[in-house]
């Protein structure tokens, strides 16, 4: 009932936000960001103390990103009113609202989930209803407020956002089925629901992010980003690293260079009682690891680990359900193997995808050119991310990507997209198309000779030519 309630009251206040024009739409964005950012540092405390999840420091980046770099990538789109007029082509384009949308928000990313998807939603001229994880109700809550609070400052009703205070399973299936459109991020049950509810979806894949240095890398460099981006926020972003790749012949210098860095190679009853802790009986992750870091995960494994230590390194030695290096760890842990060439490589990639992160995202480290394109032209993902950090560089941070934190894996993914989400995909286009062309004035076609007309003989003749040209 409440999400029958909250979308119906969405609706109606539409009516007031389908009444500001381009620019006060932009304003209302911009001061909802500035309040947001301005909260960025509170509400990623808030996160941290009711999930458990992450670093409270990295989740400031986080809501950095989504109130200042991603407001400040959809200003000046044009996404109310007319976007294009072509004269020439006898073409106009108008964006008209998707409607109400059912946001469904993670507890890893509950904060800077929230006000991306404000802002986005916003800035389409649409009204958005919050899913929260449970988990995460307060801090989530906290942001829609904020957005609230912002709204009927300039004299909007505060139903254009709103959250649902009891969530459920029930509650977000009718949410998802009232709603215009769904905009999804969670765990693959979630995308499924969203994607079987009968209402259009946008929904992210799992991330399995493997991660290859190749023989011509800088080494030092190649792991400097990478722990720089796995443990950003203790692992809690599906674009992070989840597996190294390298080659034999460098295996030895990378392992080194890993040590020093930090990373910490567990053998032994060390990793089997880590190995113990990290998933469940039915093989899902863990929750008590999810955005934990080395020392956390270290105790509850019961094991001993070197002072400065920051990654549990397992060299695992296959991929599959009994290899859970093999798949997503979002935490301070990640698997590492060692392959022949870039073409071993290529297809243990393409294994550790099948894992869970098909169609998501890729990390190489490389100054081969040709090895780059090689597995730009053969590996299933939306994003080959090349000497970067593979977080920073998925939503948008180190690369020029769109900034995003809803990651779309296309097709091969399960996902209706493969883009970086942002607000290009909130709104339909409306198509106005003049007549260019008199099709009755301009038709070439002939009437038929009349029959008492016609040479049969000749007739027959032209039919035959044509039937063996046919043939």
């Amino acid at each position: 009932q409440e999400a029958r309630t909250l979308v119906r009251c969405a609706r109606s206040a539409l009516t007031r936000l389908a009444k500001l024009n381009p620019a006060q739409i932009d304003d209302l964005v911009e001061a909802v960001g500035r309040k947001a950012s301005a909260k960025a540092e509170e509400l990623a405390k808030m996160a941290v103390a009711e999930t458990g999840f992450g670093r409270w420091q990295d989740k400031v980046q986080k809501n950095l990103l989504a109130s200042e770099k991603i407001r400040q990538h959809i200003l000046p789109l044009k996404t109310i009113g007319v976007l294009r007029e072509d004269r020439e082509r006898g073409i106009i384009e108008i964006a008209t609202p998707a409607g109400v949308i059912a946001a469904l928000i993670p507890s890893t990313n509950p904060t800077s989930t929230t006000i991306y998807k404000s802002l986005i939603s916003l800035k389409a001229g649409n009204a958005v209803v919050f899913s929260p994880h449970p988990s995460a109700l307060k801090c989530i809550t906290a942001v829609v407020e904020l957005v609230q609070g912002v709204l009927v400052e300039q004299g909007l009703p505060a139903d254009l956002v709103t959250v649902m205070c009891y969530p459920s399973v029930d509650g977000t299936r009718e949410l998802m089925r009232r709603a215009d459109l769904i905009l999804a991020t969670g765990g693959p049950a979630m995308i499924r629901a969203a994607y079987s509810s009968g209402t259009p979806a946008l929904g992210v894949g799992a991330g399995n992010v493997p991660v290859y240095i190749e023989r011509s890398a800088d080494i030092d460099a190649a792991i400097r980003r990478i722990m720089v981006s796995k443990l950003f926020d203790n692992g809690t972003v599906c674009a992070s690293e989840q597996a190294i790749i390298t080659e034999r012949i460098r295996a030895d210098q990378v392992k080194a260079t890993l040590i020093a860095a930090g990373g910490y190679f567990l053998t032994g009853e060390s990793l089997r009682r880590v190995k113990a802790i990290m998933e469940r009986p039915d093989g899902s992750m863990n929750p008590a690891i999810v955005g934990k870091n080395a020392e956390t995960i270290a105790a509850l494994a019961a094991i001993s680990i070197p002072a400065g230590t920051r990654l549990l390194v397992c060299e695992e030695e296959g991929v599959g359900p009994g290899y859970p290096f093999s798949k997503e760890k979002l935490c301070a842990l990640i698997g590492f193997y060692t392959v022949a060439d870039w073409q071993e490589a290529c297809e243990l990639c393409f294994k550790l995808l099948e894992q869970g992160g098909i169609g998501h995202t890729l990390g190489i480290h490389s100054n081969n050119e040709e090895v780059i394109r090689q597995f730009a032209l053969k590996k299933p993902v939306s994003r080959l991310l090349v000497n970067t950090p593979t977080t920073h560089g998925a939503v948008g941070l180190s690369t020029n990507l769109t900034p995003s934190l809803t990651l779309g894996c296309g097709t091969v993914g399960g996902s209706s997209t493969s883009d970086n989400v942002d607000t290009l995909h909130l709104f339909n286009i409306r198509r106005v198309a003049y007549g260019m062309v008199d099709p009755v004035a301009e038709s070439t076609i002939s009437p038929p000779p009349v029959a008492a007309e016609l040479d049969i003989d000749r007739l027959t003749k032209m039919i035959m030519t044509q039937i063996k040209a046919m043939t």
